[in-house]
C-alpha cells in the first residue's frame, strides 16, 4: 500500500478502499485514541489501524484489501458498524466457507480481521468481537510430487537446446532448491565465494535481506556464466536473469514467467498435471539429495527451512516412490 501521498507534521494520507483517508502521522496511543473517538466510518478507522502497523508494505496492502472486504461485506448486509458482535464475524466465515475460497485464503482474511479486533480493543475503540474465532483446517488439494531422474534429465536436456537463460535457471532450480522469488532477487554480484566455494547469496522468503546462500557447483554455474556472456555489458547490479521480450527487454524476470518456464518444460517432457510445478523442482532437489545418501539437516540447509520438521515432509515422497517400485498389489499377479 503506497503512503505518504500527501504530508503535514501531524497528519498523513492513505488510500483505504480507493479513497483518501487521513491519519495521524505520530503513532501512539493517546494520539489514535482521541482520534478514533466517535468514528462511524470504517475506513477512518482502517486507516488508522494500518498506520499503527509495524510491517512491511506488502502486508499493509494485504491488510487494506482484506479489511476493506470484510467491511463492504458489513455494508452490503445492512450490518450497523457499532453494533457488531461475535455473531456478525461468525456469520462472516460461514460466507467465506460457501464462497468456494480455499482453506488457505479464508484463513488469512480471519487472521487479519482478529488483529484488526485486537487493536480497536487496545485503544478501548471497540470490544474484540473476534476473538477465538477459528481459522477453517487447511487441506492440501495437489501435493506437489518430485520429478524422477530421468525426467530431471529429460527437462534439461529440453531447455539445453532451447534457450541459454531457461536453461541456466531451470538448472540452477533444480539444483539448489531456490524459489522462483528468490531467483527473481538475484543479481550478478551475488555470485561470490566463501573460502574456495563458488555461491549464490540468496533473499529468502520473508527475509529483508540477502543472508542466506547456496552453493554453485561447476554444473550449475557453468550454463550461468554461458548465459551471462552472451550478455552485453554485465554489471553486478543488473538482474542475474533478464527479460528478452521486446515490451521488457533487459529488465529482471517475474516469478510468473519463471513459472511459465518451468511449465512449458514440465509439459515437454509429459509431466502436465497440477501436481508438477516450479516448486517441484525444489521438490526434486530435497528428494535426490536424501536419495543420495543426504541427511534432513543438508535437505534443512540447502532449502534454508527454520526447521527439521518441515524438511521430514520430502521422505514422504522417497517412501511412496519405494512403495510403487515394489508394490505388494504385484505379487497377486503370480497367484492367479
Amino acid at each position: 500500500m503506497k503512503q505518504a501521498i500527501s504530508k503535514t507534521s501531524q497528519r498523513r494520507t492513505i488510500k483505504v478502499s480507493g479513497q483518501e483517508v487521513s491519519v495521524p502521522s505520530i503513532r501512539t496511543t493517546s494520539t489514535l485514541q482521541t482520534e478514533t473517538s466517535g468514528i462511524t466510518d470504517w475506513r477512518a478507522v482502517v486507516g488508522m489501524f494500518i498506520a499503527s502497523q509495524d510491517v512491511k508494505d506488502s502486508s499493509r496492502s494485504l491488510y487494506t484489501r482484506t479489511l476493506s472486504q470484510f467491511f463492504l461485506w458489513i455494508v452490503k448486509t445492512g450490518k450497523e458498524l457499532n453494533s457488531l458482535d461475535r455473531e456478525d464475524i461468525l456469520e462472516y466465515k460461514d460466507s467465506l466457507l460457501s464462497s468456494g475460497l480455499s482453506a488457505l485464503t479464508i484463513s488469512s482474511y480471519l487472521v487479519v480481521v482478529r488483529k484488526f479486533y485486537e487493536w480497536t480493543e487496545s485503544l478501548r475503540i471497540y470490544p474484540n468481537i473476534a476473538k477465538g474465532i477459528k481459522t477453517p483446517p487447511r487441506r492440501q488439494a495437489f501435493k506437489k510430487q518430485h520429478l524422477s531422474e530421468s525426467k530431471s534429465r529429460e527437462l534439461l536436456d529440453y531447455y539445453r537446446e532451447k534457450s541459454l537463460r531457461d536453461y541456466a535457471i531451470v538448472n540452477l532450480l533444480l539444483r539448489t532448491g531456490l524459489r522462483t522469488i528468490e531467483v527473481v532477487r538475484a543479481d550478478v554480484g551475488d555470485i561470490t565465494f566463501k573460502g574456495e566455494r563458488r555461491v549464490l547469496l540468496v533473499w529468502g522468503k520473508g527475509h529483508t535481506e540477502k543472508d542466506s546462500f547456496v552453493v554453485l557447483t561447476d554444473k550449475t554455474y557453468l550454463p550461468i556464466r554461458e548465459y551471462l556472456d552472451s550478455r552485453k555489458a554485465v554489471k553486478a547490479g543488473d538482474p542475474l536473469f533478464v527479460s528478452n521480450s521486446r515490451q521488457n527487454r533487459g529488465e529482471r524476470l517475474t516469478t510468473r514467467t519463471i513459472s511459465g518456464i518451468c511449465k512449458e518444460g514440465l509439459k515437454e517432457v509429459g509431466l502436465d498435471g497440477k501436481e508438477f510445478t516450479a516448486h517441484s523442482l525444489r521438490h526434486t532437489t530435497a528428494v535426490e539429495i536424501l536419495k543420495k545418501g543426504g541427511e534432513i539437516t543438508d535437505v534443512q540447509r540447502v532449502l534454508r527451512h527454520t526447521s527439521p520438521v518441515t524438511s521430514q515432509i520430502y521422505t514422504e515422497s522417497i517412501e511412496e516412490e519405494l512403495r510403487l517400485q515394489k508394490s505388494p498389489e504385484s505379487l497377486l499377479d503370480t497367484a492367479f
